[in-house]
């Protein structure tokens, strides 16, 4: 058993996960698995650098998480960050504050380095399950950007691409500094136009229609398990593996895109951070799902943050 902690700083949230490993098993046991929305990603679309107030989110966000490690001792840690910060001019400022607070310095990966930490976190479970044959199409929905993995052990092709929940709300669905609510139709167009010339580029490098089960992460899709259950509070256990039809996703999808803020913040499910961006993530799972003319999306609560902790293991 190897004690490690494995640290995903993302363009919207913060998570870490404390887990024994045992490589001969093959199993994680989990210590402490927890989530902060920070919104580091704020304003880096428009701006190209990461706010002050974002930094120091993420930044408490990480004191928080550095005594949890120190309490449950960890032998290893790793920190991961990912789209917000790799397109940031001012990441340096990001990596010294990480590297004081935390004592290890985050690496900056590559869209493609963070597909595969995705795939093997998402499907290290799956494989050998009759009824969810290979190739496994592994998609992970982000803040920044939307990871592509297809494989079947191995994987076949991966690709990072810019259309995550938050860069595709900031970008088409914010008017005078507020997000439209509702969006307008042509709003939602623009979206939609945005994420179908993304994954015209995806199948380009992805053999996408070859996936037999679509594996679904992050989230914009737990949210929309959630809702699809009714769940009277985010449930990870109820959510994790869990599978909703297209018909389920496309109905939540348009009442998401009709719904106001009031009506979203309402939703018992619902975390906080996600009201204003979940409109655009369920979009971009719709999409995927009418690309691909796949009936139902596999959802998984194990996805890059335990990719990243078999990784150290």
């Amino acid at each position: 058993m190897t004690r490690v902690a494995a640290i995903d700083c993302g363009t919207n949230s913060i998570r870490l996960l404390v887990a024994d490993a045992d490589p001969h098993t093959g199993e994680l046991t989990d210590l402490d698995r927890r989530m902060t929305i920070v919104r580091l990603g704020q304003g880096v679309d428009r701006t190209g650098r990461l706010a002050p107030e974002a930094l120091e989110r993420t930044f408490a966000a990480c004191r928080e998480y550095a005594a949890v490690i120190k309490e449950h001792g960890a032998e290893r840690t790793r920190f991961v960050a990912t789209s917000a910060s790799r397109d940031a001019e001012n990441r340096d400022e990001f990596v010294r504050g990480v590297l004081d607070i935390l004592g290890v310095e985050p690496e900056v990966i590559s869209g493609d380095q963070e597909a595969e930490f995705s795939f093997t976190g998402a499907t290290k479970e799956l494989m050998g399950r009759e009824d969810l044959p290979t190739p496994y199409l592994v998609v992970d929905i982000g803040g920044g950007s939307t990871e592509f993995v297809v494989g079947d052990g191995h994987v076949r092709g991966a690709l990072s691409v810019d259309i995550g929940c938050v860069r595709m709300t900031e970008r088409h669905l914010v008017r005078d500094g507020e997000v439209v609510d509702p969006p307008e139709r042509q709003q939602i167009e623009a979206v939609r136009a945005d994420v179908e010339a993304a994954l015209d580029r995806v199948e380009r490098t992805v053999p996408l229609r070859e996936a037999h089960t679509l594996v679904g992460l992050a989230g914009s899709v737990t949210t929309v398990s959630a809702i699809a259950q009714d769940l009277p509070e985010y449930d990870s256990a109820a959510i994790h593996h869990s599978r909703i039809t297209y018909d389920r996703v496309r109905e939540i999808t348009e009442w998401l895109l009709a719904s106001t803020h009031a009506e979203r913040a309402a939703v018992a499910s619902m975390h906080p951070g996600r009201v204003d961006v979940i409109a655009s993530g369920a979009l971009v799972l719709l999409a995927i799902m009418e690309r691909i003319d796949a009936s139902e999306v596999v959802v998984s609560e194990h996805d890059i943050l335990d990719g990243i902790a078999w990784s150290i293991a």
